[in-house]
């Protein structure tokens, strides 16, 4: 009757092989994580990008 409980438990359930992964391997998805944060970051100082081909090429010779 627990409903947070459950949802805990499915939650758990989902994501067992990537927990257990992190215990046998100490591997994570930190550095993709990262990544995407840098990418959001370059992102929000240039709003309004008219020119996405430019955008991208900036992107991959700062970042690649």
């Amino acid at each position: 009757g627990f409903k947070n409980f459950n949802i805990v438990l499915n939650t758990i359930t989902v994501n067992y092989n990537s927990i257990l992964n992190y215990f046998d391997n100490r591997s994570t998805n930190a550095s993709a994580e990262s990544f995407n944060a840098k990418i959001k970051a370059f992102r929000s100082q240039f709003r309004g990008v008219r020119n996405i081909d430019f955008f991208l090429f900036r992107l991959s010779n700062l970042y690649g």
